[in-house]
This record gives C-alpha cells, sequence and structure tokens, in this order.
C-alpha cells in the first residue's frame, strides 16, 4: 500500500511538472553568461592568479592544505580557514534580502535647472556614477524571484556634492503612512514564528485591523503584481520630495523610473512554470542582459507641483499610500539611468551596499512626510548594526569627496583623517562647514489624517485597471490568498473588499466559493497550465 502511495505521488508530480517546464522563459534570449562566470575567467587568466597566501600574506606550503596524518591542531592554515567560515556571514536584511547588484550611470537628457540647483541634474550629456541594487521583498534570501510581490530598485550615485540615494519600489504606492507600523506590517506578512510559513491569516487579520495596506495589496494582487524580470517593469521612489534651485523657489516631485523596455508582466501560469526551472530568474535575465551589451534602462520624469499648489489640491499630496490626482500636476522628463556593469563580487558590493532616503544633496531638500523622518533614522541604525558603524567607508558606499570629524570605531577606518583636529569647531584649520544660500529657511510641518481613506483603492479597480478580466483576475488572486483563511478574519477581509467595491466584493466572494468547491489537486493543475510560448503581458504605463 504504502508503494502504491509512492507509485501515485510520482506519477501526479511527474505530470504537473511537466505542464510547469513546459513554458519557456525569455531568458533563452540571450547567451548564459551567467553559466560561463568561471570559464570566463579561466581564458581571462590562462594560468593561476599568483601564489596562494594565508591571510597575513605568508604563502601557503601545499603540505599546509592537508591535514590527514597530521597534527591537526598544528595546521594554523586549517584553523583559520574554519574560524573564517563560521564568520563570514552577515545579518540578513530585515526587507528586501534577496537582491543583486550592478552598476551603471545617470545621463541627464533634459534642463531642470529652474527646479533643482543638484549638481548631478544639471548640464545636459553629464553622466553620474552609479550602484543600484535590484530585489524582491518579502522573500528571505535564498527565496524565489518569479513571485506575487513586490520589486525595488535602490539606487546610489555618487556626485560631487554626495552621494545621492532613491528606494523604489514597482508600485507606485505605498503600504504604509503611520512609520510605527512598519514592524508589524514586516512580521503579518513574513513567516509563522511556530509553523515558519507565510500565513494568510495573519496577512488578512493585519490587512482588515490596518485597511491602509489594502491599496499596496491590490496592485500586487493584479497583472502588476509579478513582472517579467527586473528589467522591464517602472519603479517609484514614492516619496514627495522638496527640491529647490539656485534662487531659493521650492517645488515639490514625486520622480518615477520608466522602463524604456516596456512593462512586461508574467501571469500566475507562467510564474510557476518559471519558478520551477529557475528560482533565480531575474538575477540571471539581468545578468545575461548587461554580458549580452543589451544594457536595461529608465527615463527619469518628475511630477511636480509647485509650493503655492501644494495646499490648494483636494487630497493629501505626502501621502505615500496614494496617487497624486491626474491633472492636477505635470510631468518634466530629467535624464535616464542605464545599468552597463556587473559587480565583480557580490558579498563585496551588493551585500555590503547601504541604502538611506535621507542621503541628499543641495538642491533636494527631501522629503517631509513622517515616514521618511522615520527613514532617515532608522536606515543608517539598520545599517550600523548589519555594517557597522563605519558602513559608509565601505569602497561600495563611499562618497567621492568625504572629509568628517567621525573618528575611530571598527574597521574600515580608511585614513581616519589622519592628525587633522577631531573636534569641531577648532581654531586650527580642520574641515569647515558652508553655507547654502538657496536653501529654503521655512520648515514645513505635515499633518495627516487618521481616518482610511477607501477612495484611492476603489479609483485604482475602476479606472486604472480598465478591463473586467482584469478584475476578475485581482479577485481571484485575493480568492486564492483567502481560500485557507477561516472564521472572522475572512468575514472582515470580504466586509472590507465590499466597501472598497461592491464588485470587488462579489467577485472575491464568488471565487472563493468555487475554489473551496475544488480539490487541492485540481487547483494545482489548474494554476499550472500554460501555453507553451505565450505572449508576454505589455504595459506602456503602469499610470499617467
Amino acid at each position: 500500500m504504502l508503494k502504491m502511495r509512492l507509485v501515485l505521488s510520482y506519477i501526479f508530480v511527474y505530470f504537473v511538472v511537466q505542464d510547469v517546464t513546459g513554458y519557456r522563459y525569455c531568458n533563452e534570449t540571450f547567451p548564459d553568461a551567467a553559466s560561463e562566470q568561471l570559464p570566463d575567467f579561466r581564458r581571462r587568466h590562462p594560468r593561476p592568479v599568483g601564489v596562494l597566501t594565508k591571510v597575513t600574506g605568508e604563502p601557503l606550503d601545499l603540505r599546509d592544505t592537508v591535514t590527514l596524518n597530521t597534527e591537526i591542531f598544528d595546521n594554523r592554515n586549517h584553523f583559520r580557514l574554519t574560524s573564517h567560515l563560521n564568520r563570514e556571514r552577515i545579518p540578513e536584511r530585515v526587507v528586501h534580502s534577496k537582491g543583486i547588484g550592478s552598476f551603471g550611470y545617470f545621463e541627464v537628457t533634459h534642463d531642470v535647472s529652474r527646479y533643482t540647483k543638484a549638481d548631478a541634474f544639471n548640464g545636459i550629456g553629464k553622466r553620474t556614477p552609479l550602484m543600484a541594487r535590484f530585489s524582491t521583498s518579502r522573500e528571505n534570501a535564498g527565496g524565489a524571484e518569479p513571485i506575487r510581490d513586490i520589486k525595488a530598485i535602490a539606487v546610489k550615485m555618487y556626485t560631487k556634492e554626495g552621494n545621492l540615494d532613491f528606494i523604489t519600489f514597482h508600485i507606485p504606492v505605498f503600504t504604509y503612512k503611520d512609520p510605527i507600523d512598519f514592524s508589524p506590517n514586516v512580521r503579518a506578512f513574513r513567516r509563522n514564528p511556530r509553523t515558519r510559513l507565510f500565513d494568510n491569516t495573519m496577512r488578512w487579520d493585519f490587512t482588515t485591523l490596518n485597511p491602509v495596506i489594502l491599496h499596496a495589496n491590490l496592485w500586487v494582487m493584479s497583472d502588476y503584481g509579478i513582472p517579467d524580470g527586473y528589467r522591464k517593469t517602472n519603479y517609484f521612489p514614492l516619496h514627495t520630495y522638496e527640491i529647490y534651485n539656485k534662487h531659493g523657489e521650492i517645488f515639490y516631485v514625486k520622480f518615477s523610473y520608466r522602463s524604456e523596455l516596456g512593462v512586461y508582466n508574467l501571469t500566475n501560469a507562467q510564474a510557476m512554470a518559471i519558478r520551477a526551472e529557475d528560482r533565480d530568474y531575474y538575477a540571471r535575465d539581468l545578468y545575461n542582459a548587461i554580458a549580452a551589451k543589451k544594457y536595461p534602462s529608465w527615463r527619469v520624469e518628475m511630477d511636480i507641483l509647485r509650493k503655492d499648489e501644494i495646499t490648494k489640491v483636494n487630497y493629501d499630496p505626502f501621502d505615500m499610500t496614494r496617487l497624486w490626482v491626474r491633472g492636477t500636476y505635470k510631468t518634466v522628463p530629467v535624464g535616464r539611468i542605464v545599468i552597463n556593469r556587473h559587480v565583480d563580487n557580490h558579498f563585496k558590493d551588493t551585500e555590503h551596499a547601504a541604502f538611506s532616503p535621507d542621503n541628499l544633496v543641495p538642491g533636494i531638500s527631501g522629503p517631509r512626510d513622517n515616514v521618511f523622518r522615520a527613514r532617515k533614522l532608522f536606515y543608517p541604525d539598520t545599517q550600523n548594526y548589519r555594517l557597522g558603524v563605519n558602513h559608509d567607508n565601505i569602497n561600495v558606499n563611499s562618497p567621492l569627496y568625504v572629509k568628517t570629524y567621525s573618528r575611530d570605531g571598527v574597521p574600515p577606518v580608511l585614513d581616519n583623517m589622519r592628525d587633522a583636529p577631531n573636534y569641531q569647531p577648532n581654531s586650527f584649520n580642520g574641515p569647515m562647514p558652508f553655507v547654502d544660500e538657496a536653501r529654503p529657511k521655512v520648515l514645513p510641518i505635515v499633518f495627516h489624517r487618521n481616518a482610511i481613506d477607501l477612495q484611492p483603492i476603489a479609483e485604482f479597480y475602476n479606472e486604472i485597471v480598465e478591463s473586467d478580466a482584469h478584475r476578475q483576475r485581482i479577485a481571484e488572486n485575493v480568492a486564492n490568498g483567502l481560500v485557507s483563511v477561516r472564521g472572522d478574519v475572512e468575514k472582515k477581509a470580504l466586509r472590507l473588499l465590499t466597501l472598497v467595491d461592491v464588485d470587488l466584493g462579489r467577485r472575491v466572494r464568488s471565487a472563493l466559493q468555487r475554489l473551496r468547491l475544488e480539490s487541492p489537486e485540481k487547483r494545482l493543475r489548474q494554476r499550472a497550465q500554460c501555453f507553451a510560448d505565450p505572449e508576454p503581458d505589455y504595459h506602456d504605463d503602469l499610470y499617467e
């Protein structure tokens, strides 16, 4: 009987995998440069690159590379190797653990000097080097990329005026507007502390008690929820930034990165098929595209409100959980981001990369909302924990020019400012601050409403989602997440969805009823169905 069950299980898995792997994904359009990395190294270095040494630089004798039939505790090389292995990992990022890094540049294509004095944004044709880290939000470092989740790109521009960081989502709305919600938000959407599984009951319980998150979640449940790789989607820094020009005039802007390849998305079946073959599909696609010199690029734009307009619009322009209303702002092109170079070493560059929304430059005062005010404190705090207090001295984070009174601490300390005075102010010609004459002298204070506003969510469902077929797919994706949820949490979720839109609540309820009438095996087979070479789902823009 046991053998019969094993045979039936094997047959079921075989046919499901056959259905899943019938979809051939787009990585085949490029030579697989990722698989050629080691042979390529050997071609570039036909001889060994040098004599092997211990970490102290002492040449390593061949006899010290083995411990068999020797006095093992006399082998210093063995102790150094193993003790280093025990310590070679650093704390995993709390969110966006799964990621890949690359280098590139930002190029100015339009004159925006009337809006900002930021040096990197002025001078058509000017190029500023940058580092970018692409990631998926809620997966652990070893998780899969082609899943229904928020994707992101964090960009660090090495400008002449300091590092300028932008941290983005691939959807244009954020998950919360009260910074105290960050911690429960992360925990509710990660793993159950006992089962160690992603738990839909946790997710929906938190969502019904904090409905502001529903807007972002519906974007993720829509056709935009699974991009076809990091290259083929837009990205949004989300905050409303205050910028100023050389005359001290203030403007409020939302930046956006528009993919010059267009926006392509995967269906559930396509994503499931790809995951069966390649959990690292996004990273492999990006690596191979750069190797083939098909450099990913994004058009950088600013949506702009003047200072006198900011108090006249009939919505909160600083609320990251909603979109600006069409027709109330104008859009200005700025430049383009091009990614054209791999990192040399993932751990050295990508894992050591430290980003903070508060890394700004003259001409960009930064956002004024409470989420930013919290992030400017806690991003450096997490980097101090993960990488150490001198994380800005790590090569990938180091600005082009730095003179500081910060000293000592866990390495790297670089030149530690040598023999310059270590206090400020001083009378002995240590580095001196400058005065930005154009910097705004008024500090606005932003107050947000505490009431939950479902209107932006309804507008997404009825206006941005343009077809009934798309609305039905959203409902089915939501129902797939609710099918394992029971009791009062399910009732609260259906009520919340109905309050957003009666049609949405009806569609989810119907889809949920159908799912519960089907066996788990039948649901899995249906989700695994896909054609051999389906046309990619293309959208010109997420929204205009």
